[in-house]
């Protein structure tokens, strides 16, 4: 069969892919719309038009969410891919000579939580710099630091007194976390679920425990924040965790739960002495998300 091409076909736009691409990740189009910067409405309407274009649906609705569809999965595909490469090209005329590799460590609640979202921002706008991640306890990332293995690391660290070198990029509140509607916080010794020595969560908790005589015992002893958060979750055992690590499925503990107040730890970041033009680009993204939380918070 022949068939005759009279026209060509309609171009996608580059803006409303990046609002489609947003709407995907969030699961909403209110939050997508704070993130392109565009009102519920206009970023609505985008994408009907995308809708119409395609000639397909894009997007299930229902009062809470979306989901995509079946051509919805296939677009987000190409979106991601040409986003990328427009930004690469883009990159390669705006600031062609920021390239490299650039090794940032982090502990491993600030790689869970925070990095990967800062580093898809930075990778947008500077696609030529790679960037390695090492994850470690904060004392194994300073001497990281110092051996040379690293140019960058954010590291958590106790309030005062402060380390000489680096600075604080943000501060944190320390709380405990229960499961919610849990019981693990009433039973006596109190069950907790903490790191391994050198934490300073741990000690924090620890001492804020014995000044108010209280009694507790290790219920779940792990190294990674996500082990952590299923005991609590599970009701096995609380935890002292960042304010902003502590999700829907959990409730803060306080004085009037018979627990004492925790104090809060700052998040630093270690730079060398000669700072190249690729790690000052990815310290000033770092700087740049943080001072953005803080003005969230």
């Amino acid at each position: 069969m022949t068939v005759t091409f009279r026209q060509p076909l309609p171009l996608l736009d580059n803006d409303v892919l990046r609002t489609f691409v947003a709407i995907a990740e969030t699961g909403n189009f209110s939050t997508a719309a704070e993130a392109v910067f565009r009102t519920p409405s206009a970023v609505s309407m985008q994408i009907k038009k995308l809708e119409e274009q395609l000639n397909t649906v894009l997007f299930l609705r229902d009062a809470r969410s979306v989901t995509l569809t079946q051509g919805g999965e296939m677009l987000l595909s190409y979106a991601r891919r040409m986003l990328a490469l427009s930004n690469e090209a883009v990159s390669r005329f705006i600031i062609p000579e920021l390239s490299g590799v650039v090794r940032l460590g982090a502990p491993e609640d600030i790689g869970e939580r925070l990095l990967p979202s800062i580093l898809k921002s930075f990778a947008e706008v500077c696609p030529g710099i790679m960037v390695d991640v090492t994850i470690d306890m904060s004392l194994g990332l300073r001497r990281r630091m110092e051996e040379q293995r690293l140019d960058l690391a954010l590291i958590n660290c106790a309030t005062k007194p402060l380390p000489t070198e680096g600075e604080v990029v943000f501060h944190e509140r320390l709380v405990w976390a229960g499961a919610k509607c849990g019981t693990a916080h009433l039973k006596d010794p109190l069950p907790i679920s903490i790191w391994e020595d050198g934490c300073i969560w741990r000690s924090e908790a620890l001492a804020q425990l014995e000044r108010n005589r209280r009694t507790y015992r290790v219920a779940y002893l792990s190294g990674h924040t996500m082990a952590q958060r299923a005991a609590v979750v599970s009701d096995l055992a609380i935890a002292p965790l960042p304010r902003s690590f502590v999700s829907e499925d959990m409730r803060i503990l306080g004085e009037r739960d018979g627990l004492p107040e925790l104090g809060g730890f700052d998040i630093m970041l270690l730079t060398p002495q000669k700072v190249t033009e690729p790690v000052a680009a990815v310290a000033d993204c770092i700087r740049h998300a943080f001072s953005e939380m803080a003005l969230a918070a």
